[in-house]
């Protein structure tokens, strides 16, 4: 691995507790098996957990994490109702000058005292994200040629700005999570293969009982899951109405089950959990008759991932390359462009169960060929040499 480097992992959020995120969790993640391989390592992140109000939650200053040093920085005052303004505008396609979108920027979470300490830290590498945030913009700005952006990249209005097209011609390379991220990096920002490394995130093998979560709770029916943000941005409202409509249509009683944060509109056929602790959500993925993730806005999906370890079978939104690439690339789940897709994949995946074993099993040998922690970390080593 070469001489050790000091690195600084910079999230948003301290990815524990009520501070839930797929780009915080994939970057704690990345610096506990920095901190476990003995490399210099210490996380840098806000005081906030909250992804809406940034408000100042936690202490500043160190706390560990297991053999991680973590370091709390305040989020500087901001005006919540301009950058929400501002970004409706962005979201809408609107063109606006450069002035508005340094706007929107200085008004998200930014850390000036965590950009000052990354300057005087002496660190040698810096790894930070995800792209879209004023605090990875900051950081950018303050220390390009140290910087290697895991940018958890989406095509999407945001990535479109002048700010974020600068920072990605500016910093030493990005570490993506899969082939299509940086195949859209390339063509949103001609940005050369050299400088980025495919790395992603482990997925820990686990093995549970499938019939234990369903009879917990009572569960005859068969079921989709869903875990994560529950939000419009990652397609919850659209899973419900399609769970709905297939229910009338169809004719058969198919129950949907939700874990994660995020208000959800009630219904009779929706078991809501909210925040679970990691083995009841691993014991719902096992129970499941389909993982349903109906988000286009995908880097890696860990859910589906940790899905395919739990040997169920996956629907995913075609919206998302990514996760139709996941699906396709390792055989283990269908996707749908639209309501007739859904209803279609749905009735063959109930009805076949044989087909929901076999797409289970492609799942599970291909995260433990990809995703396991030996060749992520292989990946990870080869590119902080090679970038």
């Amino acid at each position: 691995m070469g001489a050790a480097h000091a690195i600084a992992v910079v999230a948003p959020r301290h990815a524990v507790g009520p501070a839930i995120g797929g780009a915080e969790t994939l970057l704690r993640a990345l610096a506990l098996r920095l901190a476990a391989a003995g490399r210099k390592v210490r996380l840098l992140t806000t005081c906030a957990t909250d992804h809406v109000s940034w408000e100042n939650v936690r202490t500043p200053g160190v706390v560990r994490d297991g053999p991680l040093e973590v370091e709390h920085f305040p989020v500087a005052p901001r005006d919540a109702a301009r950058f929400h303004e501002i970004q409706r505008e962005i979201s809408r396609g609107a063109r606006l000058p450069r002035e508005l979108e340094e706007q929107w920027l200085a008004n998200g979470v930014r850390s000036p005292a965590l950009c000052e300490h990354l300057r005087a830290g002496g660190y040698d590498r810096v790894l930070a994200g995800p792209y879209l945030f004023g605090l990875t913009v900051e950081v950018a700005r303050a220390v390009p040629d140290r910087l290697l952006l895991v940018p958890c990249l989406h095509d999407e209005p945001f990535a479109y700005t002048a700010p974020i097209r600068e920072m990605f011609a500016t910093v030493r390379g990005c570490l993506f999570n899969s082939g299509p991220e940086q195949e859209l990096a390339e063509r949103l920002y001609a940005l050369e293969r050299r400088r980025g490394r495919v790395v992603g995130m482990g997925i820990e093998p686990f093995e549970t009982d499938p019939s234990a979560f369903a009879a917990r709770r009572g569960l005859e029916a068969p079921f989709l899951l869903y875990s994560g943000r529950r939000e419009a941005g990652k397609g919850t409202p659209l899973l419900i109405e399609y769970v709905r409509t297939f229910r009338e249509r169809v004719g058969r009683d198919v129950r949907l089950v939700l874990t994660g944060s995020g208000p959800v509109d009630p219904a009779p056929f929706v078991l809501d959990l909210g925040v679970v602790e990691e083995q009841v959500k691993r014991e719902a993925m096992a129970a499941a008759t389909v993982f349903a993730h109906p988000s286009c806005l995908e880097s890696l999906g860990i859910v589906v991932l940790e899905s395919f370890m739990a040997r169920t079978p996956a629907l995913v939104n075609a919206g998302s390359e990514v996760l139709r690439w996941q699906c396709a690339r390792s055989g283990g789940g269908l996707w749908f462009r639209h309501y007739p897709d859904f209803e279609a994949c749905l009735e063959r995946l109930l009805a076949d169960e044989p087909l929901r074993r076999r797409l289970g099993a492609h799942g599970r040998r291909y995260v433990e060929m990809e995703y396991s922690w030996t060749a992520v970390e292989r990946r990870l080593w080869e590119a902080l040499e090679a970038l």
